[in-house]
């Protein structure tokens, strides 16, 4: 398998779309509350923020088509509202967060100026990148996403290998479980599935139209993407372990990025902790709102005003939600995520396996029995955990937010040995 240039820029870009607010903040806190299971902690991070992202780029490039295409043998009429659904909670929840982020981290610190106009200025650029979408993955792969890969690098490496603290030793349950939760924050499975899409359409205006030639590039940049995910995750996850008895117990996430910067980089670390995050943020917002307007698009029949109208729409909702607490804007995704992101992961998982395995039928019965076995954690993240606890208890890993995980499986198994007993 050979990497070009072309792969390790469209990689670079790839990563720069993941690469987002919860990536930056997530992993330190991980691993500051971990102590000495920091790695098994990554193990889950890495299954829920790198792995599923990955296996959801790979199912864009079999498919080589939009997003309704990943739920299409359900039934159109069902693929079509969790597209609706997906996009919805992308531009009102992540790509509000980024600006918020910015805001807090980037710009506050150093400027007097309400978030009003940070959020502003921020969503105006992020409008401009839209519009001119045919050099997203040109600017971001070649310029943008090396920039960020290499300062967050050097706060990670410098806090290995020049700090003479120690790991603490923590009673940390559940690290892989945890680890694995934490990862459903940074968005990245839904991720793939709306920027996998953007990579595509970016290569068909570019005038990249040989399938085969795309599904490798696509493969290629997302091993890539997943690579350099991976080698940040454990780094910032390691550092945040290792810096725990620096930091008070009850730290917060933007709190603990600044210390960690402050201590690794010294003050010029608070100047490019403000560059990256900005940088990170406003990448991982471009491409949201790009995914969004595609998808708007194609259902409007190809229509360029429909895409037009669609990122005004994202950037001034990004405007006017990006006015919340960085905090507050992730409490309220939780609901979303227990909801949405079992019924993503189910339907990549779906996409990359063989046909043999995944008739309309299979597709249909995991999907449902996901949904159905999603719900009690729904009710719980809401406030009623109490009255589903029962069910919960009942259900393998329900204490864990992931009553759907067996239950999915199962019914794949069950429905395949059917399908084949039924061609005998």
């Amino acid at each position: 398998m050979r990497f070009n240039k072309e792969t390790f820029v469209a990689g670079f870009a790839l990563f720069s779309m993941f690469f987002g607010a919860g990536n930056l903040m997530l992993p330190p806190l991980l691993g500051f509350k971990a102590g000495d299971t920091w790695f098994l902690v990554t193990v889950g991070f890495a299954v829920s923020a790198v792995v599923i992202p990955l296996l959801g780029i790979f199912a864009h490039a079999k498919l080589q088509g939009t997003m309704l295409d990943f739920a299409k043998k359900v039934s159109p009429t069902f693929s079509l509202i969790y597209c609706l659904l997906v996009y919805s909670v992308s531009i009102a929840l992540p790509s509000p967060r980024t600006a918020s982020v910015t805001h807090e981290m980037a710009i506050q610190p150093f400027f007097d100026i309400s978030s009003w106009v940070t959020s502003g200025i921020y969503f105006a650029l992020v409008l401009v990148f839209v519009l001119n979408r045919s050099k997203v993955l040109s600017l971001l792969g070649k310029f943008l996403s090396p920039i960020i890969f290499i300062v967050i690098l050097s706060v990670v490496c410098i806090g290995i290998f020049a700090t003479e603290t120690t790991v603490a030793e923590l009673n940390f349950q559940t690290p892989v479980i945890h680890g694995l939760l934490e990862g459903y924050q940074t968005f990245d499975a839904i991720g793939a599935v709306v920027v996998g899409g953007v990579i595509i359409i970016s290569l068909k205006i570019k005038g990249e139209n040989d399938m085969m030639r795309n599904r490798n590039l696509m493969i290629k940049s997302g091993i890539v993407a997943g690579i350099g995910l991976l080698i940040i995750y454990m780094g910032m996850v390691y550092n945040g372990a290792l810096f725990y008895s620096e930091f008070e117990p009850d730290v917060t996430r933007t709190e603990l990025l600044s210390g960690l910067s402050l201590k690794t980089l010294g003050n010029i670390g608070k100047v490019l902790l403000s560059i990256l995050v900005a940088l990170a943020c406003f990448t991982t917002a471009v491409g949201i709102v790009t995914g969004t307007a595609d998808f708007m698009k194609g259902i409007f029949g190809n229509s360029q005003k429909a895409y037009v109208i669609t990122a005004i729409t994202g950037s001034i909702l990004g405007i006017l939600m990006g006015q919340f607490d960085v905090n507050y804007i992730i409490n309220v995704a939780v609901p979303a995520l227990m909801l949405i992101y079992p019924v993503t992961i189910v339907l990549i998982l779906l996409n990359i396996l063989t046909e043999k395995l995944t008739t309309p039928l299979v597709f249909k019965t995991v999907v449902t029995v996901t949904i159905v076995f999603s719900i009690p954690d729904f009710f719980a993240s809401i406030g009623f955990k109490e009255q589903v606890q029962p069910v919960l208890d009942i259900l393998p890993f329900g204490n864990y937010s992931l009553a759907w995980l067996v239950p999915a499986l199962v019914s794949l198994v069950i429905m395949n040995i059917f399908s084949l007993m039924s061609t005998k």
